[in-house]
């Protein structure tokens, strides 16, 4: 009979160790990367329409005759306001939806409004057969339009931001709409208005409608700004399958008179 060491026995016996275990890391999330349209006069301006930026350090613009919409850190410092009244110019006026708090003292507010933000779920694109492409040679009766109805800022060279379409009676121009912000992947639809002799037709929900089919055909998404107080378009946009999405607020201010410059 063979017989075993008692030292070799009581190893034997002994518990085998347990490797320690690795300690678990713990992921570090990852910010989510910020919404193009939630600021997107700056997806703009860094964007598509790049080529349209006046820039000023974090400060972008357009130029002053094509909107006077400018694009900022959403909580501006004192080196920003000085480079957006260094590029707006003595007066000049400024319009912001991103800001959040009150410019410094020496500017002027010339309005707040609280608006609406809302964006394509369920809009069915459709081209327009009496829809005209309107360009610069249209210019002039655009403006009128605009000064009748007035649906927002409306400049010069505002057409050269997308394609605007109207709808002549009679060969005056009575309706139209068109694409002005373009964040990447989406386009907004601006300048809708309707002369008041043809309220009541459906003009401008053709149109909306028409805009759309172009921005679609891009694969991009059509998105909306209106006031919040207009309940009439608020209605309509909801009608044809437009989805609120955020309030923003636009201002409105002068800069001042003379801004140090840093």
């Amino acid at each position: 009979m063979s017989t075993v060491d008692p030292a070799t026995r009581e190893q034997a016996a002994a518990p085998v160790p347990t490797p320690a275990a690795a300690p678990v890391s713990t992921p570090t999330a990852v910010p989510a990367a910020p919404h193009p349209l939630d600021n997107p006069a700056l997806a703009s301006l860094t964007g598509p329409h790049a080529h349209f930026a006046e820039r000023r350090g974090r400060i972008l613009r357009y130029p002053v005759d094509v909107t006077p919409w400018t694009a900022h850190p959403t909580v501006p410092d004192a080196r920003d306001w000085a480079d957006l009244a260094a590029l707006a110019g003595p007066g000049g006026t400024i319009s912001m939806n991103t800001l959040r708090g009150e410019p410094p003292k020496g500017w002027e507010i010339l309005h707040r409004i609280g608006g609406v933000q809302l964006v394509d779920v369920s809009v069915v694109p459709e081209p327009d057969a009496e829809a005209v492409r309107l360009g610069p040679a249209d210019v002039p009766e655009m403006l009128d339009l605009v000064e009748r109805t007035r649906p927002g800022p409306f400049l010069p060279r505002t057409v050269e931001l997308g394609t605007y379409l109207g709808i002549r009676r009679g060969g005056a121009l009575v309706a139209m709409a068109g694409e002005r912000l373009h964040p990447p992947g989406w386009t907004e639809i601006s300048g809708v208005c309707t002369d008041a002799s043809v309220r009541g037709q459906g003009l401008a929900s053709r149109l909306v409608r028409a805009v759309a089919y172009g921005i679609r055909e891009r694969g991009e998404t059509p998105f909306l700004h209106t006031s919040a107080a207009n309940a009439v378009a608020i209605r309509l946009y909801e009608s044809l399958g437009f989805q609120l999405r955020a309030h923003p607020e636009f201002l409105s201010a002068l800069a001042p008179p003379s801004f140090p410059q840093r």
